[in-house]
Order: structure tokens, then C-alpha cells, then sequence
């Protein structure tokens, strides 16, 4: 998904910087919004439930000091770190596709 969005990115500025106006861009560029706006709405959910996971693995082990409970932690823990990124890149990524409609909606 990452190469996906970033490829797509720079392929807009590409059209955008060129001299050759291309009228049907901006609606190419809402379709594609909405693309990543669902994949974005998709991991947010799933980073939202990964983190109550997480808290309540933690709860869980500071309540009963069981074992399993702190390694089911850790690895939850190990999972949510990436999701984290991984939605901030999206969030930014559709907030540079906003940016770059405007840009070729200007045109």
C-alpha cells in the first residue's frame, strides 16, 4: 500500500508539473481519495482495536501478574508500533492527495 500511494503521489506531480493540461486529473485523483480514505478508515479501526488489545493485555497483567499475560503484551505491543506508522503514513499520504487536487483543480 505504501508503494501504491507514494507511486501514485508522484505520478500526479508529474502530470501537474507538465505542460500538457489534463482536464479529467482532478476527477481521477477523487477517485483515487476515496481508495485511500477506505484504507485508511480500515486501519484505523484496526490500529484503534490493536491498542485496546494491547492496554488491556497490560491491565490484564498488572491486575493478576500472570505470565502469558505480559508476553501476550509484548507481542501486541511489537504489532501496534508498526500500525502506528503505517497509518501515519497513510494520513499524511491522503492529506498530499487533497493538496494536489486543489492544485489541479487551480488548473
Amino acid at each position: 500500500m505504501k508503494r501504491m500511494l507514494t507511486d501514485y503521489i508522484e505520478n500526479v506531480e508529474k502530470k501537474l508539473n507538465s505542460s500538457k493540461q489534463d482536464k479529467g486529473l482532478a476527477e481521477e485523483i477523487l477517485t483515487e481519495v476515496a481508495f485511500f480514505q477506505h484504507e485508511r478508515l480500515i486501519h484505523l479501526i484496526v490500529t484503534i482495536f490493536t491498542g485496546i488489545i494491547t492496554i488491556l493485555f497490560l491491565l490484564g497483567f498488572l491486575y493478576f501478574e500472570n505470565i502469558p499475560l505480559l508476553i501476550l503484551f509484548l507481542l501486541t505491543l511489537i504489532l501496534f508500533i508498526p500500525y502506528i506508522f503505517h497509518y501515519y503514513f497513510l494520513e499524511n499520504g491522503v492529506q498530499k492527495l487533497y493538496d494536489l487536487y486543489w492544485k489541479a483543480k487551480e488548473k
